[in-house]
């Protein structure tokens, strides 16, 4: 029989991340359904050439991509797949998770199967898994910020996700729209100060070079889902439909610890590089979680009915 052809397109920098997940899953595949899957991961630009006729396409037009079937899988920040589900908005809620393990806990339960088979309803695509794309953010400046009171007025990139904005807001800052793959560029041009980002995209990203300072609030997560056309899902075996989930969850699993265990190897390279790392102190970490409490009521409707009360006390 012919192996399955899957083509698994990257969407997102620094690609490494996005690798490691997609090579997992077809490793996990290939161990409980030997010969069954042909895994072919590509850039956007692969893609392009090989099956576009050439015509460029970019991560902004991906998902309607996807939505024909035209590419089976790839990985989508949370915030631009809540677009078929308003629900993922709520993962960027500040200081929701308190750790890993709680994170864990939530994407790997009930809650988080829901969050991942929401915007099936209004969409050809289905959530497989929970991936990182960094883990808890940090955020590159190049202005001299050392603590929240000099946050007022600070131009801070956020991403397309009303929560965020609306964080960044409550705590005096301006928030600007744009993605985190352009923190570097945009700093550079001065349309901001800097913004949320996440370890492994200050160097793949060249954040680096235009940040003195990075501080680390750990106020929410950076968040992807790996994802599927649902109709190509459906059409395979049962069994094989099931071998995909259970890659799926442990490409999610690798991927997340792989964040993870860069974040203080990527810290101690930045201050050996002379950029400083700077922790909020537990007061002003105080006054972050009293002065954004106000995000949580301002919210308080937009989300399904006792779903942030579940993922708090997951």
């Amino acid at each position: 029989m012919k192996p399955i052809h899957i083509k698994w397109v990257l969407a997102h920098e620094p690609i490494d991340i996005f690798i490691r997940a997609a090579e997992k899953f077809a490793e996990v595949a290939e161990a409980r359904a030997p010969g069954q899957f042909n895994i072919e991961v590509l850039t956007l630009s692969e893609y392009s050439d090989k099956y576009n006729h050439g015509e460029p396409i970019t991560k902004h037009n991906l998902l309607d991509i996807m939505d024909t079937g035209a590419v089976e899988m790839s990985q989508m920040y949370t915030y631009v797949l809540s677009q078929y589900n308003q629900d993922l908005d709520a993962l960027d809620l500040p200081f929701l998770f308190r750790d890993h393990d709680h994170a864990a806990r939530v994407f790997e339960s009930e809650i988080g199967e829901g969050l991942l088979d929401g915007y099936t309803k209004n969409s050809n695509i289905k959530g497989m898994a929970f991936t990182y794309s960094g883990g808890f953010m940090n955020m590159p400046m190049n202005r001299d910020v050392t603590s929240l009171s000099e946050m007022a007025g600070v131009k801070v990139r956020v991403s397309n996700s009303p929560v965020a904005a609306a964080t960044w807001l409550a705590l005096g800052a301006e928030p600007v729209v744009m993605d985190v793959e352009r923190v570097t560029d945009g700093i550079r041009a001065g349309a901001i100060d800097g913004g949320e980002s996440s370890w492994p995209r200050i160097y793949a990203c060249q954040q680096n070079e235009v940040a003195d300072t990075i501080l680390e609030p750990n106020h929410r997560l950076l968040l992807t889902n790996i994802i599927v056309n649902k109709n190509f899902l459906a059409s395979l075996p049962e069994h094989l439909q099931q071998v995909m989930k259970d890659a799926a969850l442990e490409a999610g699993r690798f991927e997340r610890a792989v964040a993870v265990a860069e974040v203080e190897p990527t810290k101690a390279r930045c201050e050996q590089d002379g950029i400083r790392v700077i922790k909020f102190s537990d007061d002003d970490e105080q006054v972050f979680r009293d002065t954004t409490a106000k995000v949580y009521a301002q919210f308080a409707n937009a989300f399904s009915a006792g779903l942030v009360d579940k993922i708090q006390k997951a």
